[in-house]
């Protein structure tokens, strides 16, 4: 009796003391759920203990606590169905639902990891010039073959709102990004993190120190590191994050187990599937209006997993873990400090931001010159006209057809003749299958050895346009030499002013090559993230090629920028003007040689509305010259979507109507001449806005090359502490006060717009009197202003107008449009002043020639800074005054931070100032200023 006594009270003992822990870990639990989430480490609940019997893994009874949003998935191989046996064969929890909440193509994971998953331990750190140093080892080994055990991490302070962090494996050599990124020495004095590191497991976390807001948590997931499968996971402050391009989606990403796969493809653009180029960089909201960016430098194919918790799992195949935070604390800010690692957008020549018209199927350049004459005749502004693949001879690069283009040289020369511009495609592929002897560029790549060769060592043959191929290596300094002759030669022929390259992820008709690929580790990978087609070498070259500075495994998603960085410096030296590149392959960087198109869109609504998601991802990405294929590519437009598209491509940065070969039934081209008289003039009346506002918009391109500005900027951008603007994107700013509301959807002559709280103009009010006359602005102005407190309103959109509208304090220059640029840019330049409630309105030219190179580095260049400020004495001699606004100043600043604005460099014959304030109400001509300046327009500019 005795004896049963001890034993019931051990086990009332026992029994207590579970029921007491237990109540510790509950309440635990619960105060872990109701947290601050923003402050804190994000971590699921603490563990059981898992309990083993015979050998035989069983997953602890924490498995079932975890909550749903934090289950990080341990089985990401894409097509698997999961098992119980396959799960528990990596030691993970399983935990199997009926229906899986998804809205991508992975949904929740039934099989994840357990709270104490083995992961590497911080065995050391020490401090350093630039940071500090650790050393990090694995002592289990994980699912992957080839783990590499012993790391080596680097923490580099490296300014005080950019922090770097490189983790690398000691003992050997991997592959690294070749991009140039700044090499500092000298650790920031300041820094606006702080940084707190766990042992075992190890994890990462950064704090804004301001406010301890966590921007990076790499604790809430084991961190694999083998030779190809990197992973780390990171909870994220707020659901609200943007870009990881380049994908067909919202603006805003869907955080609902939401997987974005980054490999570039051809393909036409669609949901949930790897595109063009890769990006592997966000912008993410906090939750008090803040912001930061994270960018991964690797450009190994990887998935990047999304989930409600929220958190982001980064899955690479290869390369290192090389990542970068930025602190912004602005959403402005975060993407100029992006920037300054990868390096900020060109300055375009001036006819880039023209209207561009081109076509695939034009099949003569007779016919593409009456579509030149056509525009001419309607006077539609056009600044550039383009050639597609059918102006070659059988698809051939560097040569045109004889026969149905033989009149292109002369073409060219008529396009010149009215200061028009000409571009033309090329492909990288070059045909292998012509006599030997009688196709230059295929006969002296062969000599130098310039093409990718297969793991064989002999040159990979693809197919493309114009049958069988090889492909450039432009990772090899020969190639650039290599394709500077070809693009010199054709030039002596046809004096083409710009080059498309197209069809260069690169792109190929054969999985892989004419002979197939070997059946090895680059080709099959123990994980393949979740490509189209499957595997890495579906539609393009094979992985295991060998390039000049590493196997095409490494750097496949590099070959659209490296294309784009020869053929840059390439028309630097052919024309000593600046260049003009446009890519379909982009990668970070790109921005400093080239811009970019949406890709093979089709003519629907549904793409007219994507392209702006599209053009606001590019533009955070730093690749500011972005359009969309106006009226859509692929199929036939109709005439009103052909003119809704107009409209808002009138406000693409990269404004170009394209369409595909006409092999439809009523095919309907998509130039503005094809439409009927109403259509035509609506479209004519877009674009001569886009004109009239080209010295707005000129300027913003000055700021984005200069400080990496966005062009066509998210609402959230301006107004970040208005949530409502954070999942806008069917509206855009041009800068920061121009605010873009245009139609997209069919048969509506309204549309819903969302106003952020303040004074928001109706441009048209002023504009009219911009592009057609110069008479008294009392005879146009009848437009309105609104004052929002941040809410929608419905707006009246007539099929002849897109709305435009115009935030209180700016002041916007303008000109008298023209049929081209160059006409117009000889036109008197006016400015737009829209007065806050205050009375103040600011805003700045920039003005060059507009082609030379480097003129900001030169000081070849005129920068002006308006104000307009209420004073009471006027005694004081201001340099510009209204009349009508009788306490109103224009003071006129021309200068640029420490530059010298010499006086070859002041522009146009007059300023003509529009004042727009609050009750619309200029009663007669003193609502107007005339500045009288030097009589030298932007052509005289030497």
């Amino acid at each position: 009796p005795v004896r049963r006594c001890s034993i019931t009270v051990a086990l009332l003992t026992l029994g207590g003391l579970i029921v007491v822990l237990f109540g510790i870990w509950l309440l635990g639990t619960i105060f872990w759920l109701h947290k601050p989430p923003s402050t804190e480490p994000h971590r699921p609940p603490p563990p059981a203990v898992a309990k083993s019997l015979n050998g035989t893994w069983l997953q602890p009874e924490s498995c079932s606590q975890i909550p749903e949003a934090w289950r990080f998935d341990c089985y990401p191989e894409r097509g698997a169905v999961v098992t119980e046996e396959m799960c528990n064969a990596r030691n993970c929890c399983f935990v199997q639902r009926s229906q899986a909440k998804t809205s991508g193509r992975n949904g929740m994971p039934w099989c994840f990891y357990t709270p104490d998953y083995p992961s590497y331990e911080l065995v050391s750190i020490t401090d350093t010039e630039m940071g500090k140093v650790g050393k990090l080892l694995r002592n289990k080994k994980t699912y992957y073959p080839k783990d590499i055990d012993a790391l080596q991490m680097e923490v580099l302070y490296e300014e005080d709102n950019r922090l770097r962090v490189k983790i690398t494996d000691p003992a050997e050599k991997r592959y690294e990004v070749p991009i140039d990124v700044p090499v500092v020495q000298k650790k920031a004095s300041n820094p606006s993190y702080t940084i707190d590191f766990i042992k075992e497991p190890f994890g990462l976390i950064v704090k804004r120190t301001q406010t301890g807001t966590v921007l990076l948590n790499t604790s809430i997931a084991p961190l694999f590191y083998a030779d190809q499968f990197l992973q780390m996971s990171t909870s994220l402050p707020s659901r609200f994050i943007y870009g990881l391009g380049e994908h067909r989606s919202n603006f805003l990403h869907d955080i609902q187990w939401n997987t974005l796969t980054m490999w570039a493809r051809d393909v036409p653009p669609m949901e949930l599937t790897n595109l063009y180029g890769v990006h592997p960089f966000y912008l993410s909201m906090e939750s008090d209006g803040m912001a930061h960016g994270f960018f991964m430098l690797n450009s190994n194919a990887m998935d990047v997993a999304l989930q409600p918790a929220p958190a982001l799992t980064w899955r690479m195949i290869g390369g290192i873990l090389d990542f970068y935070i930025f602190l912004g604390p602005d959403p402005s800010s975060v993407i100029a400090q992006y920037l300054d690692v990868v390096g900020k957008p060109a300055m375009p020549i001036f006819w880039a931001l023209g209207y561009h018209l081109c076509r695939w199927g034009y099949k003569s350049s007779d016919k593409t010159w009456n579509v030149v004459k056509e525009m001419r005749n309607y006077g539609i502004p056009q600044d550039v006209q383009w050639n597609d693949i059918d102006y070659m001879d059988h698809a051939l690069d560097f040569t045109y057809d004889t026969v149905n283009f033989s009149s292109l040289p002369d073409l060219v020369k008529d396009l010149h003749r009215h200061d028009q511009h000409y571009v033309m495609m090329l492909d990288p592929g070059i045909s292998n299958s012509q006599l030997p002897g009688s196709y230059w560029p295929f006969d002296e790549g062969m000599k130098r050895g310039i093409f990718i060769n297969d793991s064989n060592g002999d040159v990979l043959i693809g197919k493309v346009w114009p049958g069988l191929t090889a492909f450039p290596d432009f990772s090899n300094p020969d190639t650039h030499e290599w394709w500077y002759q070809n693009l010199k030669r054709f030039h002596e022929k046809v004096p083409f002013d710009g080059v498309w390259i197209d069809m260069n992820e690169p792109s190929n008709f054969f999985d892989g090559s004419l002979n197939g690929c070997p059946d090895n580790e680059l080709e099959n990978p123990p994980y393949t993230p979740g490509i189209l087609g499957g595997t890495l070498k579906a539609k393009t070259v094979c992985a295991s090629a060998r390039q000049k500075i590493s196997t095409h495994y490494n750097i496949h998603s590099l070959y659209g920028l490296m294309e784009a960085k020869s053929t840059e410096s390439a028309l630097r030296k052919i024309t000593n003007k600046r260049p003009f590149v446009i890519s379909r392959s982009t990668f970070p960087s790109q921005g400093k040689y080239s811009g970019h198109w949406l890709g093979d869109n089709r003519s629907q609504w549904k793409d007219l509305a994507t392209s702006i998601p599209g053009m606001l991802t590019f533009n955070i990405l730093g690749i500011p010259l972005i359009g969309a294929d106006i009226c859509g590519f692929g199929g036939s437009t109709t005439e009103e979507l052909c003119v809704r598209w107009t409209q808002l491509g009138a406000f693409y940065p990269f404004s170009r109507n394209h369409n595909s070969i006409d092999e439809q039934v009523n095919f309907l081209p998509s130039e503005p001449t094809a439409f009927s008289p109403a259509a035509r003039t609506a479209m004519k009346e877009a674009i001569l806005l886009r004109y009239s506002l080209f010295p707005h918009l000129y300027t913003l391109f000055y700021h984005a090359h200069i400080s990496g500005h966005t062009v066509a900027t998210p609402l959230l951008f301006q107004f970040p502490n208005d949530e409502k603007t954070y999942g806008i994107d069917k509206q855009f700013l041009w800068g920061k006060n121009l605010l873009v509301t245009p139609v997209l959807e069919a048969g509506r002559d309204y549309v819903v717009g969302y106003f952020p709280k303040g004074l928001w103009y109706d441009f048209h009010t002023v504009s009219q009197t911009s592009l057609e006359t110069l008479l008294e602005i009392h005879n146009s102005l009848s437009g309105d202003s609104l004052i929002s407190s941040g809410e929608e309103i419905n707006l009246q959109a007539p099929k002849d107008k897109i709305n435009l509208h115009l935030g209180e304090g700016s002041v916007v220059p303008t000109q008298r449009p023209n049929t081209t640029l160059w006409v117009s840019s000889g036109q008197p330049l006016h400015l737009i002043v829209s007065l806050s409630e205050d009375g103040l309105a600011k805003g700045d030219l920039f003005w060059d020639d507009g082609e030379t190179l480097d003129t900001y580095e030169k000081d070849q260049y005129a920068y002006i800074y308006f104000t307009v400020e209420q004073v009471q004495k006027m005694h004081n001699s201001p340099l510009l005054h209204s009349p009508k606004h009788e306490n109103s100043v224009i003071n006129y600043s021309p200068s640029c931070r420490s530059k010298t604005v010499r006086p070859p460099f002041i522009f146009g014959t007059q300023i003509k100032i529009f004042f727009m304030d609050s009750d619309n109400s200029p009663k007669d001509s003193k609502g107007t200023t005339t500045i009288n300046v030097r009589n030298v327009a932007r052509r005289s500019v030497k």
